[in-house]
């Protein structure tokens, strides 16, 4: 991307079809981050939550501090960071360094906006998933407000107390309910998976 090597990340959410009479969900995050500095390099958001529906391509040039859309350009902070790519960022914090309680900033780039915005460490604990039972850190990140989900301290993610921090579950209170996720499969990890207790 841009002549830099980069990630390619994906997340997709929808509703459960018998439900999209009540709330249909048809969403897709797409990010290409630089692999040297796990930061954005573009960001494609199509989004239709109900009657709301979004398209969003922004290009990221760390270098001169700007994020260019089809609104215009848009100053950014260094080391600013898209929604999918603070999945990776969160997911490379040493936690290690942290107390329980502390507050973790970041800037996020969304709706031509910066956002000043936390994760919150919550420590470590054993949690039991549909895949098995692991060692976990648990952390909040501040949610912004939007269709879908409640912003302020509504979600919990717990990824494993190993290199690889993998998210094994997310919770999170929806405008309409709640969600809960947790990890069924891995592949090609980098490291070894120490922080499986037992598997199902």
């Amino acid at each position: 991307m841009n002549e830099m090597p980069a990630y390619h990340a994906t997340c997709i959410g929808t509703s459960n079809s018998r439900y999209d009479w009540i709330f249909k969900v048809r969403d897709r995050y797409e990010s290409y981050i630089d692999t040297l500095h796990l930061q954005p390099i573009k960001f494609v958001r199509h989004i239709e939550e109900g009657t709301y529906k979004k398209q969003e391509n922004i290009v990221f040039n760390q270098q001169l501090n700007t994020a260019i859309g089809a609104e215009g350009v848009y100053k950014i902070p260094n080391c600013v960071q898209d929604v999918v790519s603070s999945i990776y960022y969160l997911r490379n914090i040493d936690f290690n360094k942290y107390q329980v309680g502390d507050k973790i900033p970041f800037n996020l780039f969304l709706d031509n906006q910066v956002y000043n915005v936390y994760v919150k460490y919550l420590g470590k604990e054993r949690i039991k998933t549909q895949y098995g039972t692991f060692n976990a850190i648990k952390f909040k990140p501040l949610l912004l407000k939007g269709t879908l989900f409640e912003g302020g301290e509504k979600m919990s993610i717990w990824v494993t107390d190993d290199l690889n921090h993998i998210p094994v579950r997310i919770e999170s209170a929806i405008i309409v309910g709640s969600i809960k996720a947790d990890m069924m499969g891995f592949k090609n990890l980098r490291y070894p998976l120490s922080s499986l207790v037992s598997a199902r």
